[in-house]
């Protein structure tokens, strides 16, 4: 669950790059973060639409989002999924070596 968008004052709905910060609503046993953790998260994908400069329209099938660190890099080893090539300008360069899928 997001509680605050990054860099935003007031902005209420959260894009494909933004950085939150957010509630683990649900976890595996067994893993290093654990339920009701706060926690920073880089959005990778979004039911929402996301127009490109050329005119190409992405829309993926859940929102989904990666855990990081204060200095923005992934804390997991995997990332599961298909995310955005927005992710690389936006210089989650290691993020987007993790994903099977840049589209």
């Amino acid at each position: 669950m997001c509680i605050r968008i990054l860099g935003a004052s007031n902005r209420r709905y959260a894009h494909i790059g933004d950085v939150i910060v957010a509630v683990i609503k649900e976890a595996v046993p067994n893993m290093p973060l654990q339920r009701s953790e706060v926690i920073r998260a880089v959005i990778v994908r979004t039911c929402k639409e996301l127009k490109r400069d050329n005119g190409m329209i992405i829309r993926y099938d859940d929102n989904a989002a990666v855990v990081i660190d204060q200095e923005g890099n992934p804390k997991g080893t995997r990332v599961f999924g298909a995310i955005a090539r927005e992710l690389r300008q936006l210089n989650f360069t290691k993020i987007v070596s993790l994903a099977p899928e840049v589209l």
